[in-house]
């Protein structure tokens, strides 16, 4: 549970980290289009040295970024074996029954990897690692602002994304409680068949559950004591302000989006 980045923060004072948090949004919806505008592998390799230098930058230890990848192993293998053995193609590797893997089947399957990784470092780095809970979502409530004139409730929307990021390490906090104290009634979580271990996981998910409830009725109700009312006539104690490195971090990001493009013209054998 622990290995979850979504809602975790690790303060390291980096560039990315003094950024406005509304241009890291802005900036990691331009690192997701780049991970899909990547077509051989040179555009590839590009998106990886951006993904590495990212690391860098932010001064995040390399051990904290890992953990994060290693919640999401499961869908990487998953997402490896699906091209090795479903992709077709011209020159054929390996050939044995019903098996046949191709090695465009492999060049797909370690692209697929690169770009799940870029996708998880970029997300973590400029997100969720870089930027409070509190920061981002005064960012998504700046960059929606506009919608208020249609009379769409931006403020309601910007404080569940708040809460729900507030109480992700609680509750991964509470689950460890709640499976510590099974394990000590005799619960067993990791043998027998796949049927037994989830109707093993429903003393944890009940008490869990319960728990989100009761902390959600408490904190409605403490909101409701201090005559909450929502967004109008509110204001907040952090202006966000754009400043110049905030946009040679844009421009950076803009260039790597135009060297891709540029990348993808040149020809490979190694080749989406």
């Amino acid at each position: 549970m622990k290995n979850i980045a979504l809602g975790q923060y690790y303060p390291t004072g980096s560039v990315i980290h003094r950024a406005d948090p509304r241009m890291k949004l802005i900036l990691a919806v331009l690192f997701i289009v780049c991970t899909f505008l990547c077509k051989n592998i040179y555009s590839f390799g590009a998106i990886l040295l951006a993904s590495v230098l990212l690391v860098l930058v932010s001064r995040i230890p390399l051990k904290t970024v890992l953990r994060s990848i290693r919640a999401l192993l499961f869908i990487m293998i998953f997402t490896l074996v699906i091209n090795v053995f479903m992709t077709k193609g011209e020159v054929l590797l390996f050939e044995w029954k019903f098996i046949h893997i191709y090695r465009e089947g492999i060049v797909n399957a370690c692209f697929m990897l690169v770009r799940i990784f870029a996708l998880i470092i970029g997300t973590s780095i400029l997100l969720t690692y870089t930027t409070t809970p509190i920061a981002l979502t005064d960012a998504i409530e700046s960059l929606l602002s506009p919608l208020k004139k249609i009379k769409l409730p931006i403020h309601e929307f910007a404080m569940m994304m708040t809460i729900a990021l507030r109480f992700i390490p609680t509750l991964m906090e509470e689950t460890e409680k709640i499976m510590a104290a099974q394990k000590a009634r005799g619960a067993d979580f990791t043998n027998g068949s796949l049927i037994k271990r989830a109707k093993a996981l429903i003393p944890i998910l009940i008490p869990l559950f319960v728990s989100a409830f009761r902390r959600a009725d408490e904190l409605s109700v403490a909101m409701e004591c201090r005559c909450y009312h929502g967004g109008e006539g509110r204001t907040s104690m952090r202006v966000l302000k754009y400043r110049a490195s905030d946009f040679l971090l844009f421009l950076a990001f803009a260039a790597l989006c135009a060297g891709l493009i540029a990348l993808n013209l040149l020809k490979t054998p190694f080749a989406l």
